[in-house]
């Protein structure tokens, strides 16, 4: 039975690489994101502004318990759940978390394409971006440090890249 948890900030490639190495090895994959607004019929967006940031949290938590007992599968998580409540303790106790760490710089050219569509950077200027960046990963570093590995996860721009870091990923992670 595999459960693989991968933890990040938004933008690491989560659901970039969580994809490719759920396909290449045979598991399911979850994106828990997606897998929230299926269930609730809404954009992460959408239930950031209707619940504010602590209800949205209680949808994550309770998604987490329930995506955390499915077997043979890649569930990559939202940037913020090991976060809040017990999460990443939680997490560990049900499978194998990685921390999938991008370098600042590699985070700001991501969420610079990408920002208008996630709540928490939609709107920032530039320097507003990568100040909340700095701030953000300083402030997760001790959640995300207790994953029980980190993979650099800077080379996932291009197919060519995603296909060597998943076969580092199995070399370094799954052995």
């Amino acid at each position: 039975m595999t459960r693989l948890f991968l933890v990040g900030f938004m933008a690491s490639g989560k659901t970039t690489l969580g994809r490719a190495l759920a396909l290449d090895l045979g598991l399911s994959f979850i994106d828990m994101d997606a897998y929230i607004e299926r269930r609730h019929c809404k954009t992460i967006p959408t239930l950031f502004a209707e619940r504010g940031e602590e209800g949205f949290r209680q949808v994550e938590r309770t998604i987490l318990h329930e995506v955390a007992d499915f077997e043979d599968v890649v569930i990559a998580t939202g940037g913020g759940t090991p976060c809040f409540f017990d999460n990443m303790d939680y997490m560990n106790a049900h499978g194998t978390t990685v921390w999938l760490q991008a370098s600042p710089e590699v985070l700001f050219t991501r969420l610079t394409i990408s920002r208008t569509q996630r709540p928490l950077v939609a709107g920032k200027t530039p320097d507003e971006l990568r100040a909340y960046i700095a701030s953000a990963l300083a402030a997760r570093d001790p959640y995300y440090t207790k994953a029980l590995h980190t993979f650099c996860a800077d080379q996932l721009e291009d197919r060519t890249q995603i296909a060597t870091s998943v076969t580092r990923f199995k070399q370094e992670i799954l052995f």
